[in-house]
């Protein structure tokens, strides 16, 4: 195979691309260890963003799903006490999660999964989660969080 003649012009050209090319691998080399650095605090605040909205949607929905048994904020009614800290120290997320999803044989805890036959999404179920955990940190000691009104022994 014939050696194509030099072309200086040509030569000029590759020359300044593959320098261009060195330029930039040497900048990202630089820039990933700063975004390195950086990048792990602002996941945590994103993170923490979406816990604020998730418990924001957590508590409407629980508002309007929850309170007519479970009391306002939590506080107990006819069903358990969720704001409390036996429950809430006991209780792990995919626990609440689970109980919320299919519910509690043998009581009036009904589904509340779609696909379950209830009326909410994995994504509600898992904001109403969020918003009774985000209560673990002034939950009240409350033992007696199973049967908040006395209703079991007959009061």
């Amino acid at each position: 195979m014939p050696e194509r003649p030099y072309d200086e012009e040509l030569e000029q050209s590759t020359n300044k691309w593959m320098a261009w090319g060195i330029g930039i691998m040497l900048a990202m080399a630089l820039i990933f260890p700063i975004y390195r650095f950086f990048e792990p605090s602002n996941r945590e605040a994103a993170r923490e963003e979406q816990l604020g909205f998730l418990a924001a949607q957590g508590e409407d929905l629980f508002t309007a799903n929850c309170t007519a048994c479970h009391g306002v904020d939590g506080m107990g009614g006819t069903a358990p006490a969720l704001n409390s800290q036996q429950f809430l120290t006991a209780a792990e997320d995919e626990q609440i999660s689970a109980l919320i999803a299919v519910g509690v044989p043998g009581s009036q805890m009904s589904a509340y999964s779609l696909d379950f036959g209830g009326s909410l999404t994995l994504e509600q179920i898992e904001a109403i989660t969020t918003y009774l955990r985000g209560l673990e940190e002034t939950a009240p000691d409350f033992p007696e969080w199973r049967d908040p009104l006395g209703l079991l022994d007959g009061g």
